[in-house]
């Protein structure tokens, strides 16, 4: 693509060193990525710079530069004067705009859902892209669990486990368009909403799960994080609202209530859709579904007061794009939700592993509190603390299900660059009684996973929680492969189910 930077719209460029006009056939904001003719962004993070990578990026055949050092690239346009170097004030957001404009604007053509919430995004995603995919209209995912068409996973070089950088967003958006599909639903974290990830794009619906403190390893503080959660809904044509969650409905229904949906487990009077009369059956959930003074009886394949709420969410966006009811209604029983989310696998000796992947402690109560209506014996829990994440919510996770378990298993999720032993002995420090005999410490998942598999005998409940990413432990910067299901059929042929 030939373009001229003196005529590029919305990128804000302060300056311009170099050629005004150049020729770009790819883009990368990793130097070891860079191939010929590319633009090249200098991304900053906490460990990084991108500025102390430029040469290797010219070496490997960048032709435009985008970054914040004026002196720098003064500096180098002086002995690389073929190159171009744009100065601009915000990397990210440029990166964002030139993105989007370099490939097409391809989200434009699609159908976008974004998804933000402190728990929940993961499994929202799925339903809305299993549903609107039922309803005909083609979707894919972007999330927790990898990138998905709307007919298989797509094996794709994540830049972050949850939210892409908008390089490879609009990237994915113009591959997903290319591949016939109509619709992409994605989840939108705070730290990518404040990263600008999603800066231009205008969402068809923005969801709304719940909110409660997270990430404060990176916000500081509970507002700015809940501020940042509030900015996908002013890039959105229509809302969709927990009207039950304490953390954040209030902002949002002040908003107005032109393009908004309410959704509500809790027989909320001013809810659009409501759930009532929830029973959890072994194969899924069955409740009655309120919409516009009708009520419905209605299955879906999934389990729980909190994933009947998901389900509600998903009902809503697709109302928003245009889908009748009826249509709706009929397609409920085929749904299908993501990887690792409330994932039942039946094996030997009547003993049911349940994985899903809860990281806080909200998320722990609400997913025991489910488990514990399914039979069982006794259940064995483990839970884990993940070094990529704040510190202080660990104590947290062991105070959650202290006495809620016959055995408990702490291990440890992603410890980074972290000493394992510390996150286990962070965790350690919410119990009341950490020596407590049904206590079981590990140092990584894979070694908590084969413990609790250990533990189980017949009938027990075996629930393996926490935040493993895209089948991989994060390890001093390293993905490195790490699957629960292996490990578990190691133990457990698999059986008919």
């Amino acid at each position: 693509m030939n373009i001229q930077f003196d005529q590029l719209q919305n990128v804000n460029i302060e300056e311009v060193y170099g050629p005004l006009e150049q020729e770009v056939s790819s883009l990368a904001f990793h130097s070891k990525r860079v191939e010929p003719k590319a633009a090249f962004f200098c991304l900053k993070g906490e460990n990084f710079d991108g500025h102390e990578y430029v040469n290797e990026a010219i070496e490997r055949g960048a032709t435009v530069i985008f970054g914040s050092d004026s002196s720098l690239f003064s500096h180098l346009q002086a002995r690389y004067e073929w190159i171009t170097f744009l100065v601009v004030e915000n990397i990210r957001s440029a990166m964002a705009v030139f993105s989007k404009f370099f490939f097409g604007s391809a989200d434009e053509e699609l159908k976008t859902v974004g998804v933000t919430g402190t728990n929940g995004k993961t499994t929202v995603a799925a339903y809305v892209r299993s549903l609107l995919t039922l309803l005909r209209l083609p979707t894919g995912s972007i999330g927790t669990t990898g990138i998905w068409s709307s007919r298989k996973k797509i094996e794709y070089k994540k830049s972050t486990p949850t939210t892409p950088e908008s390089l490879d967003l609009h990237q994915i958006f113009r591959d997903m368009r290319t591949s016939g599909d109509q619709g992409m639903v994605m989840e939108v974290s705070s730290i990518a909403l404040d990263q600008c990830r999603v800066e231009g794009i205008q969402f068809d619906v923005a969801v709304h799960t719940n909110f409660s403190e997270e990430h404060l390893e990176y916000h500081r503080t509970v507002e700015h994080y809940r501020e940042c959660k509030l900015r996908l809904f002013h890039q959105a044509e229509h809302r969709v609202v927990n009207i039950d969650d304490e953390g954040m409905a209030a902002e949002l229904l002040e908003m107005g209530t032109k393009g908004l949906l309410t959704y509500s487990t809790e027989d909320h009077p001013d809810a659009d859709l409501i759930a009532s009369n929830i029973d959890v059956l072994e194969n899924g959930s069955v409740f009655d579904l309120g919409y516009k003074g009708e009520s419905e009886k209605v299955f879906v394949p999934v389990y729980g007061t909190y994933n009947v709420a998901n389900v509600l969410s998903a009902i809503a966006a697709a109302l928003h794009l245009g889908f009748e009811w009826g249509h709706i209604l009929s397609v409920l029983p085929e749904l299908e939700g993501p990887e690792g989310r409330f994932q039942v696998i039946q094996v030997p000796d009547d003993q049911k592993v349940i994985l899903d992947y809860a990281h806080t402690p909200v998320a722990l109560n609400r997913l025991l509190e489910e488990v514990k209506k399914l039979e069982h014996r006794r259940l064995i829990v483990m839970i884990a603390g993940i070094g990529i994440r704040d510190f202080n919510k660990m104590p947290k996770m062991a105070a959650a299900i202290e006495g809620k378990a016959d055995e408990i298993i702490v291990t440890v999720d992603h410890p980074g660059y972290h000493d394992p032993q510390i996150i286990v002995n962070q965790v350690l420090t919410g119990f009341k009684q950490p020596d407590a005999p049904n206590i079981h410490p590990t140092l990584s998942r894979a070694d908590g996973v084969h413990r609790s598999m250990t533990l189980g005998r017949e009938g027990d409940i075996i629930l393996l929680t926490s935040g493993c990413i895209n089948n991989a432990q994060i390890i001093r910067g390293e993905e490195i492969p790490h699957s629960d299901e292996k490990i578990i059929e190691s133990h457990f042929p698999p059986v008919a189910q």
